[in-house]
C-alpha cells in the first residue's frame, strides 16, 4: 500500500482525535440494572475502560483488579533511559479513579471461570462479575530465546514493562566504561509497540555522545524491515553518524540463545556477540491471566470479535490492548485507549440490550529522534466483513527530508499526545 507523507498535525487535532471520539455514546447510559464489570490490568486499556465505563454508566459497580498502587507507562520511558526524564515522570497513579467510585482491588487475578462467572483471586477467594473487560498487557516468553528467563532479565534486562526494568537498565548505561558496546536484540513481530526499539537506539544514542562518545549501539534485529525504517536510519545517519547500526534477519541479527553471566548472545547461524550493556527484548505473549482462562490461541494472544472486541471464546468477556489480537492495529499505548472505548461501548450496549454503535479506531505513534525532534505514524481502522481493516489510503508517514522546525513541531505534538492520552485513561492528578 502507498504510504503518504504529511506534515504534521496541529495540537488542536490532536486533541480533538483523543475526546471526540465518533462512536462513544453521547451521555449516561441507564444498563440494566446495577450490573458488576471487573476490569483487569490497569493500564492504558484497562484504566481507560473503567473510567468510561463509570462515567457512561454511573450506576454500574466497577471494579479494578490490579496490584500495583500506580503504573509506569511504556510510552516515554525511552526518555528515562536517555536521560531526558526522571522515572517519577512516567508514574501514573489510581487515585483519580478511585474518586470516581471505582473500586480499585489490589490483587491479582488468577484465573476466570468462564462459565460461573468468577474470578478467582489471589487469596483464594471468588468474585462474581456481570462482564469483565480483560486488559493483563503482556507477559514475556521466558525461554523462547534459549537462556532467557527472569533471572537473566536481572543481568540482561529487557525494560519492556516500565518500571524496575527501567530503572535496571538505565543504571547499566549510566555504570559503563565510555567506549563499551550496548546491543539491543529485537523480537520478531507481533510485540508492544513496534517502533519502540529505534527510539531507543536513538535516545541512547544520544546519551552515549555526551557522556560516552566512543561507545555505540548496535541492534540485532530478527526480522528485515521495521516500522518507520526510512526515517529512523535517516534520522540516525543526520544526528549519529556511525554510532548506531541495524543488523536484521538475512544479516544473522536473530538471537536465539543468551549467557547472561557472561553477557553473551548467540544469532541464528552461531555467530557471538559480547556488549557492555545488553537490552533483550524477548517474544512476547498475552498476560499469564488470558492464558488461564483459555482465552488465548496457538499465538499466545487473545482473539476477538473485531467490531465488539469480545472474546471469541465468550461473550461475557471483552479484550482491548496488547493481549488481543487486532492486526493490522499495532500494540500501542493510542490503539489501546481507542479499543478500550470501543469495547465499552459495546458491553454497555450488550447490558442494555441495545445495538452497539459502529466502531472506528485511529491510532498515531510519535517517536523521538533526539530531545526535540520526532517523527510519526499513524492511520485509521474500521471492521469490513466482520474483519478489521486498515482503511485505504489512510496511512500517513512525517515527510523524509524535513527541516528541523517540521520535527520540532512533532515533538511538541508528541509531549501533548502523552500529556492527553494519561490524563484520559488515568484522570486528571
Amino acid at each position: 500500500m502507498e504510504q503518504r507523507m504529511r506534515t504534521a498535525l496541529t495540537r488542536r487535532q490532536l486533541l480533538a482525535g483523543m475526546t471526540a471520539l465518533p462512536w462513544l455514546m453521547g451521555g449516561p447510559l441507564q444498563a440494566a440494572g446495577a450490573a458488576r464489570v471487573v476490569v483487569i490490568g490497569g493500564g492504558f486499556a484497562g484504566a481507560t475502560a473503567a473510567r468510561y465505563l463509570k462515567r457512561q454508566a454511573p450506576q454500574l459497580q466497577v471494579i479494578l483488579l490490579e496490584p500495583r498502587e500506580a503504573v509506569y507507562t511504556c510510552p516515554f520511558s525511552n526518555q528515562v533511559l536517555g536521560g531526558l526524564r526522571e522515572l517519577a515522570t512516567i508514574r501514573q497513579s489510581f487515585a483519580a479513579l478511585q474518586r470516581q467510585q471505582i473500586i480499585h482491588l489490589r490483587t491479582w487475578a488468577r484465573d476466570i471461570d468462564l462459565a460461573a462467572r468468577q474470578i478467582e483471586l489471589r487469596d483464594g477467594h471468588r468474585l462474581r462479575y456481570d462482564r469483565v473487560l480483560l486488559a493483563p498487557g503482556i507477559a514475556m516468553r521466558w525461554n523462547a530465546v534459549e537462556g532467557y528467563d527472569r533471572a537473566a532479565a536481572e543481568q540482561l534486562p529487557h525494560a519492556w514493562q516500565a518500571g524496575a526494568q527501567t530503572r535496571l537498565l538505565r543504571r547499566q548505561l549510566q555504570a559503563m566504561d565510555d567506549g563499551g558496546l550496548v546491543l539491543i536484540s529485537v523480537p520478531d513481530n507481533p510485540y508492544r509497540c513496534p517502533p519502540g526499539p529505534y527510539e531507543r537506539a536513538g535516545l541512547i544514542a544520544h546519551y552515549l555522545s555526551r557522556h560516552k562518545p566512543r561507545s555505540k549501539v548496535l541492534i540485532l534485529d530478527s526480522k528485515d524491515s521495521f516500522s518507520k525504517q526510512a526515517l529512523f536510519q535517516q534520522g540516525w545517519r543526520g544526528l549519529y553518524g556511525e554510532r548506531i547500526e541495524w543488523v536484521g534477519r538475512a544479516g544473522d541479527g536473530q538471537v536465539v540463545r543468551v549467557d547472561g553471566a557472561r553477557r553473551e548472545l548467540f544469532s541464528e547461524f552461531g555467530q557471538r556477540h559480547r556488549a557492555a550493556v545488553i537490552n533483550l527484548i524477548p517474544p512476547q505473549k498475552a498476560g499469564l491471566i488470558a492464558e488461564r482462562a483459555g482465552l488465548t490461541d496457538a499465538s499466545g494472544w487473545v482473539p476477538i470479535v473485531p467490531s465488539s472486541f469480545q472474546a471469541r471464546e465468550n461473550p461475557y468477556v471483552y479484550v482491548a490492548g496488547d493481549a488481543c489480537i487486532a492486526a493490522p492495529m499495532p500494540k500501542s499505548a493510542y490503539s489501546a485507549n481507542a479499543q478500550a472505548k470501543v469495547a465499552v461501548a459495546a458491553l454497555l450496549a450488550d447490558l442494555a440490550g441495545i445495538e452497539a454503535p459502529a466502531p472506528a479506531w485511529r491510532n498515531t505513534c510519535y517517536s523521538l529522534l533526539a530531545p526535540g525532534q520526532a517523527v510519526s505514524i499513524a492511520a485509521d481502522y474500521a471492521v469490513q466483513a466482520q474483519r478489521l481493516i486498515e482503511l485505504p489510503d489512510s496511512l500517513t508517514l512525517s515527510p523524509l527530508d524535513a527541516p528541523v522546525s517540521v520535527r520540532a513541531q512533532e515533538a511538541a505534538l508528541a509531549e501533548a499526545w502523552y500529556q492527553s492520552i494519561c490524563a484520559d485513561a488515568w484522570g486528571a492528578a
